[in-house]
């Protein structure tokens, strides 16, 4: 089985790595061209949304990550 991994950048995108596939809420796929690697938008102005554009370099988004435990989920009713 392909692995994925998942990086949330400080300061910057989300970069997804591996075997993937990126649809719209209505199920429909992205073309991503063959790409195994791209980055996702966090800070709210890439002109390429959900694609990262470089656009948090120039906007002031600020963010830093440090992983964490969630809690468990809420059984569902």
């Amino acid at each position: 089985m392909a692995s994925t991994k998942i990086t949330v950048n400080h300061n910057g995108s989300i970069r997804i790595e591996g075997d993937f596939e990126i649809v719209d809420p209505d199920g429909k796929p992205f073309g991503l061209a063959g790409r195994s690697v791209i980055s996702l938008c966090r800070c709210g102005h890439s002109a390429n949304k959900p694609f990262c554009d470089g656009s948090h370099k120039t906007s002031g988004f600020a963010d830093t990550v440090a992983a964490r435990e969630l809690p468990p989920p809420k059984p569902k009713l």
